[in-house]
């Protein structure tokens, strides 16, 4: 059972970033994505195809200055369009996780799409960049994005090599959304009644 339009496009506009981002929940992993941050690409890349995301990010952004109002920024607009374009949750499944390995890495991921946001990291890296990106931005792009989405998030990472790090994360993220958003029936799964 998959609910109709799951999908949303929106932009947001500051005095450091432009960006619009469109996205379909239910989509077959195709994306289109320019955030001026090659590494960053890459990892959104990974996000939309392992969670079956449809996903165009499009971005004018402060990189001459560093890559954190880029990446906090589209952490912020991808959790509202996730928030936006899951509705009322209805017969979603919720609550999932995913355990991603690269090479020597594993990330494990687990996420409550509960209507809360919540944001917890465990997990170092030994280099301060990764390509164009900032090390220390992951984590605030997590928390950015579980506060726009209104989610739990719970993200752990062991291994050596920042980049497997790195890139294990956003699959497990993306594998353990595609999976939490899945509609197995027609309910709201809270005692409460709303998500």
């Amino acid at each position: 059972m998959i609910l109709t339009q799951r999908e949303v496009d929106l932009k947001r506009k500051t005095s450091e970033t432009d960006i619009k981002i469109g996205i379909n929940l239910d989509g077959s992993g195709e994306y289109n994505i320019n955030t001026g941050i090659g590494f960053f690409n890459h990892m959104l890349e990974s996000f939309a195809k392992h969670g079956f995301f449809d996903l165009k990010v499009e971005v004018t952004g402060d990189v001459h200055i560093d890559d954190h109002h880029t990446i906090e920024d589209v952490g912020i607009l991808l959790g509202e369009s996730f928030k936006a374009a899951m509705g009322d949750k209805k017969g979603i499944k919720r609550i999932s996780h995913a355990i991603v390995p690269m090479d020597e890495a594993l990330a494990t991921v687990a996420v409550d799409i509960s209507g809360r946001s919540y944001c917890v990291c465990d997990f170092e890296f030994l280099r301060s960049n990764v390509g164009e990106m900032a090390c220390e931005n992951v984590e605030h792009f997590l928390e950015s994005f579980a506060n726009s989405a209104k989610i739990n998030i719970n993200a752990k990472i062991e291994g050596i090599n920042d980049h497997h790090k790195i890139e294990a994360l956003f699959k497990a993220l993306a594998r353990a959304l595609n999976d939490a958003l899945t509609v197995e029936h027609d309910i709201i799964m809270s005692t409460k009644g709303i998500l």
